[in-house]
């Protein structure tokens, strides 16, 4: 490992908090509010935090800051180190403005060190795949430009599938009407949502019933992926993790692929999406 400078990220990853630990990456927290309570991290059970949903709670969320930006970058710089930030989609909030805003400003203190830091265009466990691959080439000894440069060419061949659950959820954030969230439940209507290459998340289509949305997810990816070599790809879920798991053995039969990671939707994420969203995230021809 090149321990010349710092991969560091923020927890928009959604992957566990032993996988930073055991890898060596520096996590900035977002904060999430629920009844008027702040948190960050792991301070609320990822079950507790999906219960409160389902009672009714709305949570809101915070970019991180400037300010905690800059302080993690900085007690790396003043050990001589360089700094790689990889941060949570610009199309879903202003936390990699706040990055690079802090890096402007450190470079101008520490003129001698380099700070890049790289637009995911990714979210949840889509950003924790990216950035896995950049442990594994930082491991073998890749330097921070070669993880920057792959980064930047390839965030927009990391596909990612979506769909929920929860459409009343999906109205009380303001993203759909009332009466088409009561009109999709009665119907059992699940929409299709993907990552597009601006790093929004958009509805690419509808079905009817559980089941077939997840099937769907599968079939929707195997269109994107195309020819592209993957050996391994990861699924998330907020609080559903049968339903996550059947979409993982589908997939891995599909695909032929082994080796791949469940984990949940992290309160951050989950306070936009609601209950019962299902993703799968791969490397793809296009997102």
């Amino acid at each position: 490992m090149d321990r010349s400078y710092v991969l560091m990220t923020d927890d928009c990853c959604d992957l566990p908090p032993e996988y930073y630990i055991e890898h060596d990456i520096p996590v900035l927290n977002v904060t999430y509010i629920v009844d008027g309570k702040a948190y960050r991290g792991t301070e609320m059970s990822y079950r507790e935090f999906y219960d409160r949903l389902r009672q009714g709670a709305m949570p809101t969320t915070a970019q991180v800051t400037v300010n905690e930006a800059s302080a993690m970058m900085e007690r790396f710089l003043q050990q001589g180190k360089d700094v790689l930030y990889f941060a949570f989609s610009s199309g879903l909030s202003s936390t990699y403005e706040s990055g690079m805003v802090a890096a402007r400003d450190l470079s101008e203190k520490y003129p001698e060190r380099k700070i890049r830091v790289v637009d995911s265009l990714c979210a949840s466990l889509g950003q924790g795949l990216m950035l896995h691959k950049l442990v594994k080439m930082r491991d073998a000894g890749k330097s921070m430009d070669e993880l920057a440069d792959w980064a930047e060419a390839n965030k927009l061949h990391l596909a990612h599938i979506v769909t929920v659950e929860d459409l009343m959820h999906l109205h009380r954030g303001g993203r759909i009407s009332k009466a088409s969230a009561v009109m999709g439940g009665m119907l059992g209507i699940k929409p299709m949502i993907h990552m597009n290459n601006e790093g929004k998340l958009i509805t690419i289509g509808k079905v009817r019933g559980r089941k077939a949305s997840l099937e769907a997810i599968v079939d929707i990816m195997a269109k994107a992926v195309g020819n592209t070599p993957n050996d391994e790809f990861f699924v998330c879920h907020s609080d559903c993790y049968e339903e996550a798991e059947y979409v993982a053995k589908l997939a891995s039969k599909r695909f032929g692929i082994n080796d791949y990671r469940i984990h949940y939707i992290g309160p951050v994420i989950g306070s936009h999406t609601g209950p019962g969203t299902i993703a799968l995230f791969m490397m793809a021809e296009h997102r």
